[in-house]
């Protein structure tokens, strides 16, 4: 008995840690892939936020930093502007720095490049200045200078007392910014699209977007952004969507440049990304299958463990395999030897032979193995069950006074008649009448047992679904 229900425990405990490492790797699965989705979009993102930087972002902070001193705000304040001046700082900006400068002069309404040229700023001629002038932000960025595309950040300056005194930029042409993109492409396998907030495509990786001679193309002109849901183009909400260009799947992630007003779209390969999240996922199934294959090997060698181990106790399991008289003599007389005394419970189902005639005999072996059942369920370790007759069953109760018994008997025959019946035979009632006994001294089992036997007659006599007892004087 004490073996069975270590082995049943057992098995509720393996069962438990079977679920819980199921759960727990499940978890971790599906913590994996999406760490590895995050990993992924990290990955990509990295390296675009660091040409943004380094090709965007710093040339801002550069002319930024620059507009702000007082050198280039003696240069532009005055009614006459000191060209050999100009044009000596701006040179000497461009080879500490690599970049092209300029300055846009309110005061004689001329621009001039730190590859020495001047261009006059005549309103309907020269659009962007009279446009970005009366703009509400200090910093704008633009493209221009057609015959030689180039990338300009526009800085307004003003003197001490808020006077415009005209623009002061940086501009990069746009050739070392699609060498940049082709190598980055060539690297990591996506592209750019740096878009305002009108949808022009101000820059690209691809060379074939990138304006000509103030002519933008929009987004609205791509084929697989115009067969985007409206709502998505109208908010240019495009951050996680899978999209198709040329028969491949790109995954976008967004970016936004609140500086320009810009926003960049990376466009990452989906077979890159799939195949990385794809390994992932295959380590986790198949650490997954290891856990649980080896768990289960670890049940089966228990179970093996106590099939072995377990015979004697099995047979107190199951009806048609309890101890018989002849065994139940030699347990007997070992508990009471070991506890001193105990109490013997005799229990007979009621109208068996009845219900075995009128329904035949797997009926009746049905409703003894139902009853061994619950009996087993709801005894205590110490307790043994044994085979008496074809429909009655003994339990010694060790160490267990009279009074004790009987109110575990009380228990056992109402539990018992408030089993469920038999599924094929819903209109028996199971009940069971039992009869008690008890030593203390070292008797013989038949003399206990003699005493046990009245009392279950007695309550047969009485109405049977009872419990009666019967002490030895």
């Amino acid at each position: 008995m004490n073996t069975f229900r270590t082995l049943h425990r057992s098995i509720l405990v393996l069962f438990a840690v079977v679920v819980i490492a199921i759960v727990t790797l499940v978890h971790f699965s599906i913590s994996k892939i999406v760490a590895e989705q995050s990993r992924a979009q990290q990955q990509s993102l990295s390296p675009a936020i660091s040409l943004i930087v380094e090709q965007l972002l710093k040339p801002l902070h550069i002319s930024e930093a620059l507009g702000h001193s007082t050198e280039l705000v003696d240069l532009m304040d005055g009614e006459t502007i000191d060209q050999d001046a100009v044009f000596k700082t701006l040179d000497r900006l461009e080879n500490e720095f690599g970049l092209s400068f300029f300055i846009a002069s309110e005061a004689d309404r001329k621009q001039y490049n730190s590859d020495g040229s001047i261009i006059n700023l005549i309103e309907g001629e020269v659009s962007w200045y009279f446009k970005y002038k009366d703009y509400p932000i200090d910093a704008v960025a633009d493209i221009g200078k057609w015959e030689d595309t180039h990338f300009y950040i526009d800085i307004k300056i003003h003197d001490e007392d808020g006077r415009f005194l005209g623009f002061f930029g940086v501009g990069k042409s746009l050739r070392s910014f699609i060498e940049v993109f082709d190598t980055y492409k060539q690297e990591y396998g996506y592209d750019f699209l740096f878009v305002d907030s009108e949808g022009d495509i101000m820059l690209s990786s691809d060379p074939s977007l990138i304006a000509s001679y103030s002519e933008f193309t929009n987004l609205s002109e791509l084929p697989w952004y115009a067969s985007l849901p409206v709502t998505i183009q109208s908010e240019q909400a495009l951050n996680n969507k899978l999209v198709t260009i040329d028969q491949k799947d790109f995954l976008i992630a967004e970016v936004k440049l609140n500086q320009f007003g810009w926003t960049v779209f990376l466009l990452s390969p989906l077979e890159d990304r799939q195949a990385e999240i794809s390994q992932a996922f295959i380590f986790s199934v198949v650490t997954l299958l290891v856990v649980v294959f080896s768990l289960f090997l670890l049940i089966y060698n228990l179970l093996y463990y106590f099939r072995k181990d377990m015979q004697p106790d099995l047979v107190v399991r199951h009806s048609n395999r309890l101890p018989e008289k002849d065994n139940l003599q030699l347990i007997y007389k070992t508990l009471l030897a070991e506890h001193k005394s105990l109490s013997v419970m005799l229990l007979s189902v009621d109208e068996f032979s009845d219900i075995v005639d009128a329904h035949g005999r797997n009926a009746g072996d049905d409703i003894l193995d139902k009853v061994v059942s619950y009996l087993a369920e709801h005894m205590r370790d110490q307790d043994i069950l044994g085979r008496w007759s074809s429909a009655e069953f003994i339990i010694l109760l060790p160490h267990t006074g009279p009074h004790v018994a009987f109110d575990m008997a009380q228990n056992l025959r109402h539990g018992i008649a408030t089993l469920s019946p038999l599924q094929e035979l819903p209109e028996i009632v199971i009940t069971a009448s039992i009869g008690i006994s008890y030593t203390a001294s070292p008797r013989a089992m038949h003399e206990v047992t003699a005493h046990a036997e009245d009392a279950l007659y007695q309550a047969k006599r009485d109405g049977s679904n009872l419990v009666r007892m019967q002490l030895i004087d």
